[in-house]
């Protein structure tokens, strides 16, 4: 049987405001990204602030919290732009054998009929490399933002869940603060499941670029635990560097293939056994809905959105579950055994 012409008209309508929502969001990207930032941030480290409480008094554990907050986010930062200066270094050393390597692949595709930029190309690709290192270090200047907004907002934090939660009855109020904790939990699971992985993943890249002799080691294992809190995409990208890197420095193609091989395998085992097994079903998130998530906010926030993609869109899972007439949205987007669990508990 058909649904009713008010569930089809409902759930119209929810896809249109959501479109709008979304382009209101990209338009306000230096005011909306930052808060959304935050909001998760405050999310993962808010356990830091109570434990801390035990110990030291309101003020201090709010300053102790803001202190390792900041560490961290330094720490990011710089091991970010640590990456990103050695490898343009790297590859800035060997731009000529670059060059000469882009022309015979180009005129490999040729041969069979087809182009890779035509003329120019090769500018054109060092243009896009220049823009993606313009990004990565517009992201490292809003993560200052990022951390007064905490650092502002942690206090508040507390203050604010009880002023939520009083506007909304004893019930609602139930409701509201049930949907907060849950959300928080996830954001917090996935941020540390992440690090893990990524560690994992930075570690393995590092052993196997002592093991082939590719040069600059710690660079390629920094890079692949940084692009690993990307999903799916940053996975791919942590590929392409060094077997492009193993082209330059052995030349032929056996190592430079080996060295794909093994890269290739480290982030498939992470990506697809390793990191389903800590994670578990908590984040409730089918993979389509990952990479759907990873495009759509994206687009809205550019690289900030592929680092929150998954956080935001599970917390939007959440509230969609706790609202009857947008459950459709939680069973869409979500993995079958999760969301017929969630239904039955129901």
């Amino acid at each position: 049987m058909g649904e009713p012409a008010d569930h089809v008209q409902t759930r119209l309508l929810a896809i249109v405001a959501a479109l709008g929502v979304l382009f209101a969001l990209r338009e306000t990207y230096a005011v909306t990204m930052p808060l959304a930032a935050a909001a998760v941030v405050i999310a993962a480290i808010w356990p830091a602030k109570p434990w801390l409480h035990r110990f030291l008094p309101e003020a201090a554990s709010n300053l102790g919290a803001a202190l390792l907050l900041l560490a961290a986010l330094a720490a990011f930062a710089g091991a970010v732009s640590f990456a990103l200066a050695q490898v343009v270094q790297a590859f800035a050393r060997q731009s000529d054998r670059l060059e000469q390597l882009y022309r015979q692949a180009a005129a490999w595709v040729e041969s069979w009929g087809g182009t890779i930029g035509g003329a120019g190309g090769y500018s054109r690709l060092m243009d896009m490399g220049q823009q993606a290192l313009s990004n990565a270090y517009t992201l490292i200047v809003y993560l200052g933002f990022v951390a007064l907004l905490v650092i502002f907002g942690l206090p508040e934090a507390s203050a604010l869940r009880d002023k939520v939660g009083g506007a909304f009855g004893r019930e609602g109020a139930r409701e509201v603060v049930a949907a907060a904790d849950e959300t928080a939990g996830k954001i917090r699971q996935y941020i540390w499941v992440t690090t893990l992985t990524s560690l994992i993943t930075g570690v393995a890249s590092l052993l196997w670029s002592w093991l082939v002799g590719l040069d600059l080691a710690l660079v390629w294992g920094l890079l692949n635990f940084l692009l690993n809190y990307i999903p799916v995409v940053g996975n791919f990208i942590g590929i392409v560097p060094p077997a492009l890197y193993a082209l330059l420095q052995f030349g032929g193609w056996t190592i430079p293939l080996v060295v794909f091989a093994g890269f290739s395998v480290i982030q498939i085992a992470v990506s697809n056994f390793v990191a389903p097994t800590l994670q578990g079903r908590s984040l409730a998130l089918s993979p389509m809905a990952v990479l759907l998530a990873l495009s759509i906010w994206s687009w809205v926030w550019g690289l900030a959105g592929a680092l929150i993609a998954v956080p935001l869109t599970s917390a939007l899972v959440v509230i969609c579950r706790r609202i009857p007439r947008l459950n459709w949205v939680a069973a869409l987007v979500s993995s079958g055994d999760a969301s017929t669990g969630k239904e039955e508990a129901a």
